[in-house]
């Protein structure tokens, strides 16, 4: 059985062993729409496919063009057997009822650290963030450094941060990139934050010799799917 939750997916739990991250463009907000509302159906009309994949997210850009999907699997070996049997029929039924979808492409990651949501803390997030920040190649083994000074830049300025409710940092299978999923309270939060001063350690984060390009998406979070 497969069921909707209201709820935000918890990066964290510790049964994750291979998060994954996708986007589609659809082209307008009524498409997105559209597709959101096809993906429930579709899978709320199957059995929850296998007991690899632990949790199924979709977010809606605030571009009004763009679906980030979130997929959080046991391993990658659940995905490869979801591949198989399942996956084809899902994305025919949603193609037939939105057309001209374009998938930009999978990618799989591991969790590397978290700033995790502070005990007791039950703000809702209003806006969710990715930034994906590009190393040059073979700096690779230069990305956990790079999210250690980030999360020392929080932690050194609390009050600038203040809307952070988490932010999860992964690292791409392939060695290039670093994804940083990040909840905040709201827009405004998040505005308030990047429009304050740097301090010296976010300086250095700004300016940290290998990072080749850094860019960020805004989303909501759209549709949950759970194992009922």
């Amino acid at each position: 059985m497969t069921r909707r939750t209201e709820r935000h997916p918890d990066l964290t739990d510790p049964r994750i062993g291979a998060p994954f991250f996708s986007t589609w463009r659809v082209g307008t907000p009524e498409r997105q729409r559209q597709t959101v509302e096809a993906i429930g159906r579709t899978w709320e009309r199957r059995p929850w496919p296998v007991g690899d994949l632990l949790a199924y997210h979709v977010y809606a850009g605030h571009d009004g063009s763009t679906l980030m999907h979130h997929s959080q699997w046991s391993d990658e070996r659940g995905y490869e057997a979801f591949v198989t049997a399942h996956r084809q029929e899902r994305v025919e039924e949603i193609d037939t009822a939105v057309p001209g979808i374009e998938r930009v492409g999978l990618g799989r990651y591991g969790r590397y650290r978290s700033r995790e949501r502070a005990v007791g803390d039950v703000r809702v997030p209003g806006l969710i963030v990715t930034v994906r920040i590009d190393f040059e190649e073979g700096a690779g083994e230069r990305r956990e450094e790079w999210v250690d000074l980030v999360l020392k830049a929080v932690g050194d300025d609390p009050e600038r941060d203040a809307g952070l409710i988490s932010a999860h940092f992964h690292l791409s299978t392939d060695g290039g990139h670093v994804l940083n999923y990040a909840e905040w309270e709201s827009g405004q939060a998040y505005d308030e934050a990047l429009a304050a001063p740097a301090t010296d350690t976010w300086e250095r984060v700004r300016t940290y010799p290998v990072v080749k390009t850094v860019s960020g998406s805004r989303y909501r979070h759209a549709l949950g799917l759970v194992p009922g």
